[in-house]
């Protein structure tokens, strides 16, 4: 079993460092590449709301859908970026009402 590995800013990657998971703080310009290595080196990868914002919407949309790795995106630490609601997006997309 792979290590997970995060993709964020460096306060939040200090937490998650502690917690034995590897890290990587791209700059916005290398965020595509980092993404490309991490999906080849681990099974679940893990990227603030914050970058994933600085993906197109389509290509974090095809990431996030592969069965393998796994892509979650995660809050950090400032929560500046709202994370997606997707038990809110499901019961939308099911027609269910809360």
């Amino acid at each position: 079993m792979s290590v997970p590995i995060f993709i964020g800013d460096e306060i939040s990657a200090s937490a998650y460092r502690l917690a034995g998971i590897e890290t990587r703080t791209p700059a916005p310009s290398e965020l595509t590449v980092t993404l490309e290595h991490a999906f080849r080196e681990s099974d679940l990868v893990l990227i603030t709301a914050q970058y994933a914002q600085q993906l197109h919407a389509d290509e974090l949309a095809k990431m996030q859908a592969r069965i393998q790795p796994l892509l979650l995106v995660v809050p950090d630490v400032r929560e500046q970026v709202p994370v997606p609601d997707f038990a809110e997006a499901l019961r939308s997309q099911l027609g269910v009402e809360t």
